[in-house]
C-alpha cells in the first residue's frame, strides 16, 4: 500500500499541471477552462481505477475550473442501481463507468449513453494531445454499438492471457505452443499424474466458465451470438471446436477437483508450481510474482493466447467511462471522460498496478517499462493482447443468463458428457429468453 502511495504522490506533480496544458493547446482552439463554474456528478464502480481518478481529481478540478462530485459503488450494486436511473430520464450522475461485458446491450438498446464521436472529431471540444489513435483497436470495437454509436470511452480492459511456467517446459524440451493445437498437444506432454504434475489448469465452476470456452472459440473467428446480438451460434462447429478443447484441458490434464475451480482456485493450483498453464485474466498476475503466495515467482511466464485455426484474439471484459445522454451539463461531462482517459491518468493507472489501460502507448512509455513490476515480457503480452482483444462474453441483455446456461454445459462436459449435444440442448434453450430481452417495449 505504501508503494502503491509513493507512485500516486510522485505522479501528482505531472498530472497537476494546467498552467503547461493550456500552454501546449495555444495555437489550438480547445481550452480546458471552457466550462468553468459547473458542476458534474460521476458515478464510479468501486475498483482500483476509480480510485486513480478520485485521487487526481482535485488535478481536473483545478485544470478545468469545474467541480465534480464522484461516488464509488460496488459493481453488484452500482449496475442496477444505474440502470434504474437512467431508465427514470433523471439520472443523478452526468458521467458513469461502464462494465460493457454486462451493460454494453442493455444501455445500448435504451439509448441512455451520449454518442462521443462528434466530440472526438471537434477539435473545439477535443484536446490536441488527446490521441484517440492510441486506443487499442479491440477496445474501441467493444466500446462501439452494432449500429456505429460509440457512446462509451474505453478505459480499462481485462485481457485474458496463458499464464506459463517456464521451468515445466524446460524440463520436458517444449517450447511456449504456437497454436491452439499445440498448447493442447503441450498440455498433455506436461501432465504427469504419478508425479502431480499437470499440462493446464483453468475455470470449470459452472458461469464462471465462460471466458475458458469463448477464448478458444475465438481462435476460430467465432463469437456466440450473431453482431446484432439476436441470434445464436453456440451450436456451430466452430463452438462445438471450442468446447472439444475445453473438454480434453480440463478432463486429462488438469488436476483434480479443477471442476469447481473458479480464478482463486486456478491461480492457486498455478502458483504452487505444478500446473504448466493457466488461462485467465490478467488481473491475477500479481499474486504469481509474490513470495509469499508464489512459488513460480522465477518461472512465471505471460504469454498472449496462441493462435488458433482461424484468428488470434485475446478475451477482453471492458470497464468505460461514459456521459449520460440524460445530462445537462454534457460539455463539462465529456471534459471529464477525456481527462480519464488520458495517456497521463492511464499511465498512472498501470505504474500504480491498478489495472490494464486501453491506451496502447503507455506499454513502451520508458519510464513506465522502468517502474513495472511485473517486467518486459508482461507488458509486451498487455500490448499485444490489446491488439488482439475482443469480447469474450455475448453482447447481449441477458448475460448473466447466459453464462448460468452454458456454463452447465460445459461443466457437463468435464464429466464426459458430448460437447456438441450439451452445447445444442444449452442453445434450443436459450435461444427462446434470447428472444425475449430483444422484443421491442
Amino acid at each position: 500500500m505504501m508503494h502503491r502511495r509513493s507512485l500516486l504522490a510522485g505522479s501528482a506533480a505531472t498530472l497537476a499541471a494546467p498552467a503547461i496544458v493550456s500552454r501546449a493547446n495555444a495555437a489550438s482552439s480547445f481550452d480546458w477552462q471552457r466550462y468553468k463554474g459547473t458542476h458534474i456528478e460521476v458515478n464510479l464502480t468501486k475498483n482500483p481505477r476509480s480510485d486513480v481518478l478520485q485521487h487526481h481529481q482535485k488535478e481536473f478540478e483545478a485544470l478545468t475550473g469545474i467541480s465534480v462530485g464522484s461516488e464509488q459503488i460496488p459493481e453488484q450494486q452500482q449496475r442496477p442501481k444505474a440502470a434504474i436511473e437512467m431508465a427514470s430520464g433523471s439520472p443523478s450522475f452526468d458521467v458513469i463507468m461502464v462494465s460493457l461485458h454486462v451493460s454494453k446491450r442493455l444501455f445500448g438498446n435504451a439509448h441512455w449513453l451520449q454518442d462521443v464521436r462528434d466530440y472526438i472529431k471537434n477539435p473545439e471540444m477535443t484536446a490536441p494531445d488527446w490521441d484517440f489513435a492510441d486506443f487499442g483497436a479491440g477496445a474501441v470495437k467493444t466500446a462501439t454499438q452494432a449500429d456505429g454509436r460509440m457512446d462509451s470511452v474505453p478505459l480499462n480492459p481485462d485481457l485474458w492471457i496463458i499464464f506459463w511456467n517456464k521451468a515445466l517446459f524446460k524440463a520436458k524440451g517444449l517450447p511456449f505452443p504456437a497454436s491452439m493445437d499445440e498448447l493442447v498437444a503441450s498440455a498433455y506432454k506436461l501432465t504427469d499424474k504419478s508425479k502431480g504434475t499437470y499440462g493446464y489448469v483453468g475455470r470449470g465452476l459452472k458461469n464462471a466458465n465462460i471466458p475458458c470456452w469463448t477464448s478458444w472459440m475465438l481462435g476460430q473467428d467465432a463469437y456466440t451470438t450473431n453482431p446484432e446480438g439476436t441470434k445464436l451460434l453456440t451450436d456451430t462447429p466452430e463452438a462445438i471446436w471450442g468446447a472439444e478443447m475445453y473438454q480434453k484441458l480440463m478432463r486429462d490434464t488438469a488436476p483434480p477437483g479443477s471442476i469447481g475451480f473458479n480464478w482463486y482456485e486456478s491461480q492457486t493450483s498455478f502458483s504452487q508450481g505444478k500446473v504448466g498453464m493457466w488461462l485467465d485474466g490478467v488481473g491475477f498476475s500479481a499474486p504469481l510474482i509474490d513470495p509469499k503466495s508464489s512459488k513460480v515467482v522465477h518461472d512465471v511466464g505471460f504469454a498472449v493466447v496462441p493462435k488458433g485455426p482461424k484468428a488470434q484474439h485475446s478475451a477482453s471484459f471492458v470497464d468505460s467511462m461514459a456521459i449520460t445522454a440524460a445530462s445537462k451539463k454534457k460539455g463539462a461531462a465529456w471534459y471529464y471522460v477525456q481527462w480519464a482517459t488520458s495517456k497521463k491518468i492511464m499511465g498512472d493507472i498501470l505504474s500504480t498496478g491498478s489495472g490494464t489501460p486501453a491506451r496502447l502507448s503507455v506499454y513502451s512509455d520508458p519510464a513506465l517499462v522502468k517502474t513495472n513490476k511485473f517486467g518486459p515480457e508482461w507488458l509486451d503480452t498487455v500490448k499485444k493482447s490489446q491488439a488482439v482483444s475482443a469480447p469474450g462474453l455475448p453482447e447481449i441483455v441477458p448475460v448473466t443468463e447466459f453464462r448460468d446456461v452454458f456454463g452447465v454445459a460445459l461443466t457437463n462436459t468435464i464429466t464426459g458428457a458430448d460437447p456438441a449435444k450439451e452445447l445444442r440442448k444449452a442453445t434450443a434453450a436459450f435461444q427462446p429468453v434470447l428472444d425475449k430481452s430483444n422484443k421491442k417495449t
